[in-house]
């Protein structure tokens, strides 16, 4: 059994602790909600950017772009494969969830590219010895346009050159389901269907929408132009989304370790209170036995002189 001192050390030690897991509770909500205004200005850009896509394609009856796909290839597919997770663990199941879903990518599709987002992520593919982009070094906790940017043209160089013929992406969408949930999406090529799910006749362009609009030089060059602006929108999107869902996950686990503490000190004083009080019976016991000993030794002294008394009279 613990002594009350060790008792009261874990007692200030998860105490500490709980300092801890609050203090950074606190600054997850705080980048939060930041990451939910950055959130909600994003949509609308990309929401945009998709409109504008979807009114290129009418007057682009048959896509022949590069970046939209145009027959269905069975054999010998290179993939990549974009894995957005965190530079930081202590966030429940978040990055877990997305590398467990890129594993099981890998394992459908062997010889898949990685380009990994997040030193959480690059650490645990270099423990288990899982080949990827080393090159492709991007911080999860600094989503911005510009970077954005970069990572969609250095994924476009890849594809561009050949060099892989489909690059999928792995991130949290907080809006998709409860928490962490994480979603695999195709970058490219693009599917036409996902711009004009219902496209029929009366959508297409006619002659006066023709008429109407201007492209310089025609339609599907200004398509080249459009598509790797909306791929780094929707990469900046999902960084946006994944960065939200990573201080949710870390609030909530924050949440759950505070509650442990607190369970773990209760017990921990009804511990130190019961050894205390145990502590204090056997000091009582040994006091009352030695005040019953100086009492017996005090009577066989008295008794001890009354014989003597007896015996010198």
């Amino acid at each position: 059994m613990a002594t009350s001192s060790e008792l009261k050390s874990r007692m200030s030690s998860i105490s500490e602790t709980k300092k801890v897991t609050n203090a950074m509770y606190m600054i997850s909500s705080v980048k939060m909600r930041r990451a939910k205004c950055d959130m909600l200005e994003t949509h609308p850009y990309f929401t945009a950017l998709k409109k504008e896509i979807t009114e290129l394609l009418r007057y682009i009856p048959e896509t022949q772009n590069r970046y939209f796909r145009t027959k269905q290839k069975t054999d010998g597919i290179r993939h990549g494969l974009l894995l957005v997770t965190s530079d930081k663990g202590l966030a429940g199941g978040y990055n877990q969830n997305a590398i467990s879903m890129a594993e099981d990518f890998a394992r459908q599709n062997p010889g898949t590219t990685f380009f990994i987002v997040g030193e959480y992520g690059r650490q645990h593919f270099a423990s288990k010895n899982i080949p990827y982009d080393a090159d492709f070094e991007f911080s999860a906790a600094t989503a911005t346009m510009w970077q954005a940017r970069r990572i969609c043209l250095y994924i476009l160089e890849y594809f561009n050159t050949g060099k892989l013929d489909d690059i999928s992406i792995i991130y949290s969408d907080p809006e998709a389901g409860n928490g962490s949930e994480c979603q695999l999406q195709c970058l490219l090529p693009l599917e036409r269907s996902s711009f004009c799910p219902e496209e029929g006749v009366s959508e297409q362009a006619t002659k006066d929408d023709w008429n109407a609009k201007e492209f310089y030089p025609d339609p599907n060059t200004v398509l080249d132009c459009v598509v790797p602006s909306y791929l780094a929108g929707y990469i900046y999107s999902s960084l946006i989304d994944s960065y939200f869902d990573e201080q949710e996950a870390r609030m909530s686990a924050m949440s759950v370790a505070g509650k442990n503490a607190e369970d773990m000190i209760k017990q921990l004083k009804i511990e130190y209170n019961r050894v205390r009080q145990a502590k204090i019976t056997r000091e009582m016991v040994e006091i009352a036995s030695g005040a019953r000993a100086l009492k017996n030794k005090r009577q066989k002294m008295q008794s001890e002189g009354h014989r003597l008394e007896q015996s010198n009279q």
